[in-house]
């Protein structure tokens, strides 16, 4: 039977003290499936979308686990670990857990790229009780001996569909060697194809199933409105339509992309700004902060930030280029109608893009209706680039200067692979896989590769499992 408060799960007084403190007082259904196993020890494969709850779901029951097991955190071996593929992710879980240990002893800290790592190494080597990190920075702080796993008690993968997009499978199985076998792991993930599937078999041992949410039901909370128009006339429907809409989240398939609507939109006197992976840390969180204040009604972000949007009252998402997989076409309309709030959802749909929006409609069975406006006569504009083509490419596919790349693309040929091979492509290492920090090539804010260091002898190391 579900549990209809927090007391009735078993969890520590401190903790449900620190809920109380929160607001929080009635379990979500992932969190209500999810707690009893976990505090029962239980391995846990959970299938539930961003929003639902899930950070509560596993960080709840843990956190009580160490509590009643209370140990002083040693210098560079936590007791928990939890993975995340993203750096908005991790901070976002990060910033439950200080709200759920308050009043505690427990120590966390937040482990991402993008940022120098000397404040992490000093901070681990004081001793953490939990770590939330991306996998390709935690794995520089081991190889710097600034953090060991072999203490690890609790394994968490946070969105782990998000985490094998990105390439880090990887770094994933590096980490998992690292890790005792005697453990408590938890897999959360969105979706849950064969690849998921097959991790999830390594990892978790008799594993209690909870799913909720299917992604069908978020999109039919959604008014949805698709309407026909042009690549290059997008931007006009945007100018027009746009001081009717409030607090709005565009979505663009490219990074590029991203920054040239954002200054379009600027010079035609509308506030925006765009959020990438090429945004350093500080720029994305301020932009974030203007956007939840209400200072800023627009901005303009790509598919690997999505998830890292959390503000209850977005009333509108407008898909500016439909997005290459259709699972992402779910996440990016689930940032609106949160917390019990009405939304709606644009996309505007280039005739090139009809394939896309039948993947979508397979996905989430639903018929969509397009519609035609004033925009759909592509020869009432001028011609322009394409923005979805982003930055023209000279001959040999290499980008020409410094112009930016698409979304997660590698600055440099990975060494060891073949002419003409490229990371994530086939005889090349998956982008995030084999090099140290993956998720700095698909989101690291200055857009800088890190050296790596060299194992003696001069040959450059190996991730691989």
């Amino acid at each position: 039977m579900t549990q209809t408060n927090f007391q009735a799960l078993g969890l520590a007084d401190v903790l449900l003290s620190a809920l109380a403190a929160m607001d929080i007082t009635t379990p979500t259904p992932i969190q209500a499936q999810a707690i009893p196993a976990v505090l029962k020890g239980r391995d846990v494969l959970g299938i539930a979308q961003t929003g639902t709850g899930k950070t509560a779901a596993f960080s709840l029951p843990i956190l009580d686990a160490l509590l009643k097991k209370p140990v002083k955190a040693k210098p560079g071996a936590p007791r928990v670990l939890v993975l995340a593929p993203t750096r908005e992710l991790a901070l976002q879980i990060a910033e439950n857990v200080k709200g759920f240990t308050a009043g505690t002893p427990i120590r966390h800290m937040t482990v991402f790229g993008g940022v120098s790592i000397r404040p992490q190494i000093e901070t681990a080597r004081r001793g953490v009780d939990i770590v939330v990190a991306t996998p390709g920075r935690l794995l520089d702080l081991i190889d710097q001996k600034a953090m060991t796993l072999s203490a690890i008690e609790h394994l968490v993968l946070d969105e782990a569909d998000r985490m094998l997009d990105m390439g880090f499978i990887r770094d994933i199985n590096r980490i998992v060697k690292l890790v005792p076998d005697k453990r408590q792991s938890l897999l959360f993930s969105a979706t849950m194809p064969q690849n998921i599937a097959s991790l999830a078999g390594k990892i978790l041992k008799d594993p209690i199933r909870v799913e909720v949410t299917p992604e069908v039901v978020t999109v039919e909370k959604i008014a949805q409105s698709f309407f026909l128009v042009p690549q290059k006339a997008k931007k006009h429907w945007l100018i027009k339509n746009l001081p009717g809409f409030d607090k709005t989240v565009i979505f663009t398939r490219t990074k590029h992309g991203a920054n040239r609507l954002s200054e379009d939109l600027e010079k035609a006197g509308i506030a925006a700004l765009a959020i990438h992976g090429n945004k350093s840390q500080g720029a994305r969180q301020k932009a974030l902060g203007q956007f939840h204040a209400g200072e800023l009604k627009v901005l303009v972000a790509t598919d690997i930030v999505a998830r890292g949007i959390h503000v209850d009252d977005i009333t509108h998402v407008v898909n500016f280029d439909l997005p290459e997989e259709p699972e992402s076409y779910v996440h990016r309309i689930g940032r609106t109608a949160r917390a019990g709030k009405s939304g709606m959802a644009v996309t505007l749909c280039d005739p090139s893009e009809r394939a896309k929006l039948r993947q979508v409609e397979k996905l989430t069975g639903m018929r969509f209706d397009v519609q035609t406006s004033e925009f759909s006569d592509a020869s009432a504009f001028a011609d322009e680039p394409r923005e979805s083509r982003g930055p023209r490419q000279p001959r040999g596919g290499r980008p020409a200067g410094n112009k930016p790349r698409s979304e997660g693309a590698p600055r440099h040929q990975p060494r060891g692979a073949k002419p003409g091979e490229r990371r994530g492509q086939p005889g090349g290492a998956p982008a995030g896989g084999a090099h140290r920090n993956g998720e700095d090539r698909a989101a690291r804010p200055d857009g800088q590769q890190r050296r790596r260091p060299r194992r003696s002898g001069g040959s450059p190391r190996s991730a691989t499992a």
